[in-house]
């Protein structure tokens, strides 16, 4: 009962947390320019491309297999121009070989669709894990799906199949390139200062946690919201990758505003090494809470870590501040002066480690090192 128990809490705790997150990207998507802003307008252009790729092909031609169209229309509206291009060059090919394939295992098993999907299928999902297609691999079988349960294979039908998918590849190119084409330039920003902000919420949790009485209730909640960084991560990292591709072939890229350049790439394998530092400090802080027979410090060294790491989220904030401003030269004063209070203050944690006795001390050495190296990476700017 105590295990069901303790399982329905977490279950609560990761509702909990996933539903804030929806909220807060609702309104950072409402109330300000940014990657939710961007989601947001991409998704609604990609929906756009597919009513306008339904209109012209199933409303106004009335095309018999007039769903291809939207459904690659969708496709097509990638996250930035250079990858619909690329997307629907590899998306024609294994379309046009799906459709071609099953309309030939239509014709000449004379439209029986269960022996046609035993000739199609199997060869259409290997074809499709040829790297030369990429993502876009799956889209053959899907399409020879469709071909298959139409149930009908002449040389019209696929010539339309054929025009209908072209169709709906050149609206979505279109839309993705002329309404607001999307340009990344400043996604690496404010996702890097994403990270620079839940770093800081992280560190401020453990320093608050650590003050109160039973100082390790909150270890593994830590521990969770720790992991959830390495995401936050890889969102940087596709925000670079968007970065590089977004301005090519765009044309937004002079018509829009793009915003300060992005931050050099050293800086994302900064965060991440300050992001492996946090994460190691909340895994030890877990560990000595779910193992009773380990020692734990005394009070004081708790008490002192909660200053350092409070110090620490300090410089995280300030670093937020720095990557989120509008001016590239915002002053660093106050981010320096607090990264010299986070130095005195490991020299002060030093201090009180140096009384530690038994196992006490070895764990406490592991915090001291860790937290030790965290301050280093933050202060390495």
């Amino acid at each position: 009962m105590r295990r069901t128990g303790t399982r329905w809490s977490a279950a609560r705790q990761w509702v909990g947390q996933e539903w804030a997150e929806v909220r807060r990207s609702v309104r950072s998507a409402c109330e300000e320019a940014g990657p939710e802003r961007d989601t947001l307008v991409q998704s609604l252009k990609a929906a756009g491309a597919a009513i306008l790729a339904w209109a012209l092909c199933g409303w106004w031609f009335e095309a018999p297999m007039a769903l291809l169209a939207p459904w690659t229309a969708i496709a097509m509206v990638g996250s930035t121009v250079y990858q619909s291009l690329r997307t629907g060059a590899q998306q024609l090919a294994i379309i046009a070989l799906g459709t071609v394939w099953a309309s030939g295992a239509m014709a000449i098993t004379r439209d029986r669709s269960m022996t046609s999907m035993l000739l199609t299928l199997p060869f259409m999902m290997l074809l499709g894990n040829y790297r030369r297609f990429g993502a876009q691999g799956i889209y053959g079988a899907t399409t020879a799906l469709f071909v298959i349960t139409a149930g009908v294979s002449s040389t019209s039908t696929v010539g339309h199949r054929l025009l209908e998918t072209l169709i709906g590849a050149v609206i979505g190119l279109l839309v993705n390139a002329l309404v607001l084409p999307p340009v990344h330039l400043r996604s690496v920003r404010d996702r890097l200062g994403r990270v620079a902000q839940e770093t800081a919420d992280l560190l401020n949790a453990m320093a608050d946690g650590l003050r109160e009485e039973d100082g390790l209730a909150g270890a593994e909640g830590w521990h969770l919201r720790a992991t959830r960084l390495t995401v936050s991560l890889q969102d940087v990292s596709d925000a670079r990758r968007w970065a590089t591709e977004g301005s090519r072939w765009n044309p937004g890229s002079r018509l829009r505003r793009t915003g300060p350049t992005p931050p050099p790439f050293a800086d994302d394998m900064r965060w991440g090494r300050v992001c492996t530092r946090a994460l190691a400090v909340a895994r030890t802080l877990a560990g000595i809470r779910e193992d009773p027979e380990l020692s734990r410090p005394s009070p004081d060294f708790f008490r002192q870590l909660s200053d350092v790491l409070g110090q620490a989220a300090v410089i995280c904030v300030r670093e937020t501040e720095l990557l989120t401003s509008a001016e590239p030269d915002t002053p660093r004063d106050g981010r320096d002066a607090v990264a010299g209070e986070a130095r005195a203050g490991l020299d002060a944690l030093t201090e009180v480690f140096r009384r530690q006795e038994g196992t006490a001390a070895a764990v406490g050495g592991e915090l001291l090192l860790e937290v030790r190296q965290l301050v280093t990476e933050l202060d390495s700017a």
